[in-house]
């Protein structure tokens, strides 16, 4: 791969003949960035779980305040590599000059922004709440789903995963005539697939390579990515069918993610009083120990002693830490540029750093997974999760399998008209998408609100 092809402002859904953008202000990749964070999709973030449930007597993070972190971390990682590849290719011309300079950072904070936009509601529990409806199916829908339906097709829900659904959610059209559905550029896109891959190729461990230990695209949005990676002449890799190399963006959009939720999930359980202020510290403050001036250990703790409030030391440590990691990250990312641009970096940027500070990113982990993740009121919201997705997913796909039953009908008139749902037999993998897209895109109360309604535990009121 090469960076002067890595980058494009052309958009999906664009047309051949499509003239350039002429606004020198609102570039193409800032109208990304625009477009996303105007984009009710987005909006519905405010809404569902990040870790700890939601609404609370202490305010925590939900996914679009922690979206929005992310994408102000990222447009740092963005500017401090842009500024080097600029630097370090000065012969290339004035638009890789341009691009590198003072777009690459609108791009990543763009990824950064729509991340996790095609999260289901209550947090990772939705994701595997949606594995867990359509691996345990049986009876007549569960042979209706096997006849009808391709192998990747049916992993697309076995194996359901919200990168591969953020990917479909801003590409696909859904009922609208107009094609390419958010319309960003493909630089903006190629940098949010973490794992280029088909639902049937990805979950694979074994294959050593990054991009199938999840996956990235559905069977219907296939087309979408070939069409992007054949654009920017990202590798694909020999002996698959639709695995490619990693776009080297990605890295730096998965570790803004990686640097946010470390550090913001601590700082969420220190205000709920779940750990204590000399816990966070114990857990950050070694990664000053070897750091120098401004970063230094001493230094530091000459600041902390001069902070009164304990939740304002928490922060001016999140504060110097992301700086920090920013520094670091950044630093791995143009060390391993041949890797890179060869699509042969199989890990993170974390596993970039030294020995010593992935052994401190390892006890975050595993503290944040222990006391953190396995809180009470956390697997509460996640059980709950389980049960009002699994339970929507049951009447709305048995709606869809059976239209003509007067309860189905009844049913399907409340997806909205943007998820189209026909009454054709073979197009059973269109429609069941459609519920998908339905359930996957609600907020958490409406979920609840839903199910209530829908299963009687509560009765609607009239409007």
């Amino acid at each position: 791969m090469n960076w002067s092809r890595l980058y494009s402002s052309k958009r999906t859904g664009d047309r051949e003949w499509k003239d350039a953008n002429p606004d020198p202000v609102r570039t193409s990749f800032v109208r990304d960035y625009d477009r996303i964070i105007f984009s009710s999709a987005f909006r519905r973030l405010q809404n569902k779980t990040q870790v700890f449930p939601l609404p609370g007597a202490v305010f925590v993070h939900n996914r679009l305040t922690h979206s929005l972190e992310v994408a102000s971390v990222g447009r740092s990682l963005g500017k401090v590599v842009g500024d080097q590849l600029a630097e370090k290719y000065q012969n290339e011309g004035e638009a890789f000059k341009e691009f590198y300079k003072y777009e690459l950072q609108s791009v990543i904070a763009a990824a950064c922004l729509a991340h996790d936009i095609g999260n289901p509601p209550f947090g990772h529990s939705g994701e595997d709440a949606i594995r867990s409806f359509f691996t345990q199916l049986s009876g007549d829908t569960k042979k209706k789903f096997d006849e009808l339906l391709t192998e990747n097709q049916r992993k697309d829900f076995e194996v359901f995963e919200g990168n591969s659904n953020a990917f479909r959610i801003l590409t696909h059209s859904f009922n609208e005539q107009e094609p390419g559905g958010y319309k960003l550029t493909y630089a903006t896109l190629a940098s949010i697939v973490k794992y280029p891959c088909s639902s049937s190729e990805g979950f694979d461990k074994q294959t050593g390579l990054i991009a199938t230990k999840k996956s990235g695209f559905f069977d219907s949005e296939v087309a979408v990515y070939e069409a992007l990676a054949n654009d920017l002449a990202i590798i694909k890799k020999e002996n698959h069918k639709h695995v490619y190399a990693r776009h080297p963006y990605v890295y730096l959009t998965e570790a803004a993610d990686d640097i946010c939720y470390r550090v913001i999930d601590l700082e969420d359980a220190h205000r709920l009083h779940i750990i204590s202020l000399e816990k966070f510290m114990s857990l950050f403050l070694p990664f000053f120990e070897e750091e120098k001036n401004y970063n230094s250990l001493e230094y530091v703790q000459k600041k902390l002693r001069n902070i009164n409030d304990d939740n304002q030391k928490v922060q001016f440590i999140r504060a110097k830490w992301i700086g920090l990691m920013v520094e670091k990250l950044s630093h791995a990312f143009l060390q391993k540029e041949a890797q890179l641009l060869t699509g042969t970096l199989e890990v993170d940027l974390l596993k970039c750093l030294s020995a010593k500070d992935q052994e401190l990113i390892k006890l975050i982990n595993e503290f944040s997974v222990n006391v953190i993740y396995n809180y009470r009121s956390v697997v509460e919201i996640e059980i709950a999760g389980f049960n009002i997705i699994g339970g929507l997913l049951k009447e709305f796909v048995n709606a869809v399998i059976d239209p003509n039953n007067q309860r189905s009908e009844k049913l399907l008139m409340l997806v909205p008209k943007q998820f189209a749902i026909t009454q054709n037999p073979n197009e059973l993998y269109h429609n069941i998408q459609s519920v998908v897209d339905f359930i996957s895109g609600m907020t958490d109360l409406y979920a609840i609100d839903l199910y209530r309604k829908i299963t009687g535990i509560t009765i609607p009121e009239l409007r």
